[in-house]
């Protein structure tokens, strides 16, 4: 992509323009990213099960991650992870909005960057690390969303802002929320993330898309579509029949 086009991508990906110029490169080209945004998690899900890369119960979260902003457009990026509590009080001096370590190493993944963190509390949700200031942070540092099995707040300020939400829990208090490790495989409504992992989310929730195959996704799209569209079609047309089903789906 010439540097006009990866701006404009970079843009439409929700990022700015001095950020997409200084990121690091990403494995999959910001037009590729663009595409998977115009798609729903169901249908990229479906995509993803014709290249037969993992078994079929595998690679999303489950439904206890939901999405906070559920009328957002897809959101799409590479994971950055870590691992937080909130029950009892940090090391002192420690501050949950003033982590200059955790910032070095967002900026060392790709852009854009999805922040996963593990909740450690049992019960987590506790203490949210997110609300308006960490949004604002972390949007500032090329993130376009942030997924946690812990909870958010502040949810009119970040949905102003346009900023995903994926979480288990809305709560009131940051309480002791502190950062314990970062850089390290998480693993979040049964999926396990690691750094640099390419996440896809919705209304429906998040799963992993494998960098390998992403950019055949839309081409593969585009068949399932086409296929589901002539059921679809011939099932709302004047004319069905069941016989005319049986025969339509090979039956």
């Amino acid at each position: 992509m010439q540097r006009r086009e990866v701006l404009a991508a970079a843009a439409s990906l929700g990022l700015s323009p001095s950020m997409a110029a200084a990121a690091p490169a990403g494995p999959v080209d910001f037009k590729v990213l663009l595409d998977l945004r115009r798609f729903d998690t169901p249908t990229v899900a479906n995509a993803i099960e014709t290249f037969n890369v993992r078994p079929r119960n595998e690679g999303f979260m489950r439904p206890e991650i939901r999405s906070i902003f559920p009328e957002f457009s897809p959101m799409v990026g590479y994971a950055v992870t870590g691992r937080i509590r909130a029950a009892a009080a940090p090391p002192k001096g420690v501050s949950y909005t003033k982590r200059h370590d955790w910032w070095d190493f967002i900026a060392s993944l790709p852009l854009p960057r999805v922040i996963v963190l593990e909740d450690l509390d049992d019960p987590p949700g506790v203490g949210s690390f997110w609300g308006e200031v960490n949004g604002s942070i972390h949007k500032a540092l090329g993130c376009v969303g942030a997924v946690t099995n812990g909870c958010v707040r502040d949810l009119k300020e970040v949905r102003e802002m346009g900023f995903h939400f994926f979480a288990q829990h809305v709560a009131v208090s940051h309480a002791y929320v502190h950062m314990v490790e970062f850089g390290q495989p998480v693993r979040i409504g049964g999926l396990t993330v690691k750094p640099g992992d390419l996440l896809h989310g919705d209304l429906h929730g998040v799963h992993s898309v494998p960098v390998d195959i992403a950019p055949k996704i839309p081409e593969a799209v585009a068949k399932l579509v086409a296929n589901e569209r002539r059921t679809i079609d011939y099932c709302q047309s004047p004319g069905f029949t069941l016989e005319g089903l049986k025969k339509l789906t090979g039956g």
